[in-house]
């Protein structure tokens, strides 16, 4: 039984570290802007 329990708290951890890394990312990294332009084909346009 205590060999579960370590397993779990493992696991527990492991999802703690993954979920702080995701909100991390989430909230702290601004992603960068840049303008995006591309000509799109005239016969995708008149489908």
């Amino acid at each position: 039984m205590p060999t579960l329990f370590r397993l779990l708290a493992v696991l527990a951890v492991l999802c703690g570290l993954a979920y702080a890394a995701m909100w991390a990312l989430a909230n702290k990294v601004e992603p960068l802007q840049r303008e995006i332009s591309f000509t799109v084909p005239a016969e995708k346009i008149g489908k």
